[in-house]
Protein backbone atom coordinates (compact mmCIF):
# COMPACT_ATOMS: atom_id res chain seq x y z
CA UNK A 1 0.00 0.00 0.00
CA UNK A 2 2.63 2.45 0.77
CA UNK A 3 3.88 2.12 -2.81
CA UNK A 4 0.47 3.06 -4.17
CA UNK A 5 0.44 6.32 -2.22
CA UNK A 6 3.74 7.36 -3.61
CA UNK A 7 2.63 6.74 -7.19
CA UNK A 8 -0.75 8.48 -6.84
CA UNK A 9 0.47 11.40 -4.62
CA UNK A 10 2.90 13.84 -6.10
CA UNK A 11 4.04 13.26 -9.55
CA UNK A 12 5.90 15.76 -11.81
CA UNK A 13 2.77 17.82 -12.66
CA UNK A 14 1.32 20.47 -10.29
CA UNK A 15 -2.00 19.68 -8.67
CA UNK A 16 -5.16 21.88 -8.75
CA UNK A 17 -4.25 23.76 -5.56
CA UNK A 18 -0.77 24.56 -6.85
CA UNK A 19 -2.23 25.75 -10.17
CA UNK A 20 -4.64 28.01 -8.28
CA UNK A 21 -1.77 29.54 -6.25
CA UNK A 22 0.27 30.23 -9.38
CA UNK A 23 -2.74 31.79 -11.11
CA UNK A 24 -3.53 33.94 -8.04
CA UNK A 25 0.09 35.17 -7.81
CA UNK A 26 0.11 36.09 -11.53
CA UNK A 27 -3.22 37.93 -11.20
CA UNK A 28 -1.92 39.95 -8.20
CA UNK A 29 1.23 40.97 -10.09
CA UNK A 30 -0.83 42.06 -13.11
CA UNK A 31 -3.19 44.07 -10.89
CA UNK A 32 -0.24 45.72 -9.14
CA UNK A 33 1.32 46.61 -12.52
CA UNK A 34 -1.98 48.09 -13.76
CA UNK A 35 -2.32 50.10 -10.54
CA UNK A 36 1.24 51.45 -10.84
CA UNK A 37 0.63 52.47 -14.46
CA UNK A 38 -2.64 54.20 -13.55
CA UNK A 39 -0.95 56.03 -10.66
CA UNK A 40 1.87 57.23 -12.93
CA UNK A 41 -0.65 58.52 -15.50
CA UNK A 42 -2.56 60.34 -12.78
CA UNK A 43 0.61 62.01 -11.43
CA UNK A 44 1.65 62.99 -14.95
CA UNK A 45 -1.74 64.65 -15.49
CA UNK A 46 -1.42 66.52 -12.21
CA UNK A 47 1.90 67.86 -13.37
CA UNK A 48 4.41 66.24 -11.18
CA UNK A 49 6.24 63.29 -9.96
CA UNK A 50 7.53 63.67 -6.43
CA UNK A 51 5.44 65.08 -3.65
CA UNK A 52 6.72 66.79 -0.55
CA UNK A 53 7.35 64.34 2.24
CA UNK A 54 8.54 64.27 5.81
CA UNK A 55 11.92 65.84 5.08
CA UNK A 56 12.52 69.49 4.17
CA UNK A 57 13.26 70.27 0.55
CA UNK A 58 12.97 73.21 -1.89
CA UNK A 59 9.23 72.74 -2.39
CA UNK A 60 8.25 73.36 1.22
CA UNK A 61 6.50 76.62 2.18
CA UNK A 62 8.64 79.44 3.55
CA UNK A 63 8.07 82.72 5.32
CA UNK A 64 7.20 85.72 3.14
CA UNK A 65 10.27 87.72 4.17
CA UNK A 66 12.69 84.92 3.30
CA UNK A 67 10.86 84.29 0.01
CA UNK A 68 11.23 87.98 -0.93
CA UNK A 69 14.91 88.01 0.08
CA UNK A 70 15.50 84.88 -2.03
CA UNK A 71 13.76 86.50 -5.01
CA UNK A 72 15.81 89.71 -4.64
CA UNK A 73 19.04 87.70 -4.52
CA UNK A 74 18.13 85.43 -7.45
CA UNK A 75 17.17 88.37 -9.68
CA UNK A 76 20.11 90.60 -8.69
CA UNK A 77 17.92 93.36 -7.27
CA UNK A 78 20.02 94.04 -4.16
CA UNK A 79 21.10 97.55 -5.16
CA UNK A 80 17.70 98.82 -6.38
CA UNK A 81 16.04 97.36 -3.27
CA UNK A 82 18.60 99.05 -1.01
CA UNK A 83 18.12 102.38 -2.81
CA UNK A 84 14.36 101.95 -2.50
CA UNK A 85 14.84 101.56 1.25
CA UNK A 86 16.82 104.79 1.30
CA UNK A 87 14.01 106.55 -0.53
CA UNK A 88 11.65 105.38 2.19
CA UNK A 89 14.00 106.76 4.86
CA UNK A 90 14.67 110.01 2.99
CA UNK A 91 13.59 112.34 5.86
CA UNK A 92 15.98 110.63 8.31
CA UNK A 93 18.88 110.83 5.85
CA UNK A 94 18.58 114.46 4.67
CA UNK A 95 16.64 115.99 7.53
CA UNK A 96 13.01 117.02 7.91
CA UNK A 97 13.35 120.52 6.40
CA UNK A 98 15.04 119.37 3.22
CA UNK A 99 12.74 116.34 2.89
CA UNK A 100 9.67 118.61 2.89
CA UNK A 101 10.93 120.38 -0.25
CA UNK A 102 13.08 117.77 -2.05
CA UNK A 103 11.82 114.31 -3.03
CA UNK A 104 13.82 111.47 -4.62
CA UNK A 105 12.29 110.56 -8.00
CA UNK A 106 14.27 107.60 -9.37
CA UNK A 107 17.60 105.79 -9.32
CA UNK A 108 19.45 104.84 -12.51
CA UNK A 109 21.37 101.69 -11.67
CA UNK A 110 23.51 101.74 -14.83
CA UNK A 111 24.79 105.29 -14.32
CA UNK A 112 24.43 105.16 -10.50
CA UNK A 113 22.58 108.49 -10.47
CA UNK A 114 19.88 109.48 -7.98
CA UNK A 115 17.41 112.02 -9.41
CA UNK A 116 15.82 114.38 -6.87
CA UNK A 117 13.06 116.94 -7.59
CA UNK A 118 12.75 120.13 -5.54
CA UNK A 119 9.72 122.42 -5.26
CA UNK A 120 11.68 125.68 -5.58
CA UNK A 121 14.91 126.88 -7.11
CA UNK A 122 16.18 127.95 -3.66
CA UNK A 123 15.83 124.40 -2.30
CA UNK A 124 17.34 122.97 -5.50
CA UNK A 125 20.39 125.21 -4.99
CA UNK A 126 20.62 124.18 -1.34
CA UNK A 127 20.53 120.48 -2.32
CA UNK A 128 23.18 121.01 -5.02
CA UNK A 129 25.46 122.50 -2.35
CA UNK A 130 24.82 119.55 -0.02
CA UNK A 131 25.09 116.90 -2.78
CA UNK A 132 28.73 115.79 -2.17
CA UNK A 133 28.11 115.22 1.55
CA UNK A 134 24.82 113.49 0.75
CA UNK A 135 26.50 111.17 -1.78
CA UNK A 136 29.09 110.25 0.87
CA UNK A 137 26.35 109.54 3.43
CA UNK A 138 24.36 107.41 0.95
CA UNK A 139 27.46 105.42 -0.02
CA UNK A 140 28.18 104.76 3.67
CA UNK A 141 24.68 103.34 4.02
CA UNK A 142 24.46 101.45 0.70
CA UNK A 143 28.04 100.50 -0.03
CA UNK A 144 30.89 102.31 -1.74
CA UNK A 145 30.12 103.48 -5.27
CA UNK A 146 26.37 102.81 -5.20
CA UNK A 147 25.51 106.48 -5.80
CA UNK A 148 27.95 108.36 -7.99
CA UNK A 149 25.96 111.56 -8.54
CA UNK A 150 22.81 113.32 -7.37
CA UNK A 151 21.00 115.06 -10.21
CA UNK A 152 18.77 117.86 -8.90
CA UNK A 153 15.72 119.07 -10.82
CA UNK A 154 14.12 122.35 -9.91
CA UNK A 155 10.50 123.26 -10.47
CA UNK A 156 9.16 123.34 -14.01
CA UNK A 157 7.57 126.35 -15.63
CA UNK A 158 3.83 126.91 -15.67
CA UNK A 159 1.75 124.42 -17.58
CA UNK A 160 1.45 125.18 -21.28
CA UNK A 161 -2.06 126.15 -22.15
CA UNK A 162 -3.59 125.94 -25.55
CA UNK A 163 -6.49 128.13 -26.55
CA UNK A 164 -7.94 130.58 -29.07
CA UNK A 165 -5.78 133.54 -27.91
CA UNK A 166 -2.51 131.85 -28.71
CA UNK A 167 -0.10 133.30 -31.28
CA UNK A 168 0.87 130.81 -34.03
CA UNK A 169 4.44 129.55 -33.61
CA UNK A 170 4.67 130.79 -30.05
CA UNK A 171 5.99 128.50 -27.33
CA UNK A 172 3.90 130.28 -24.72
CA UNK A 173 5.56 130.38 -21.32
CA UNK A 174 8.41 128.35 -22.80
CA UNK A 175 9.57 131.52 -24.56
CA UNK A 176 10.12 133.13 -21.18
CA UNK A 177 11.24 130.19 -19.02
CA UNK A 178 13.08 128.33 -21.76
Amino acid sequence: MSGEKDNSGKSGEPSGVDLARVALRAAKEQARARGDAARQKKQARRGGGLRSGARADGRDPMALGSAINRLITERGWETPAAVGGVMGRWPQIVGEDLAKHCVPQRYDEDERVLVVACDSTAWATQLRLLAPALVARLNEDLGHGTVRLIKVHGPGGPARRYGPLRAPGSMGPGDTYG
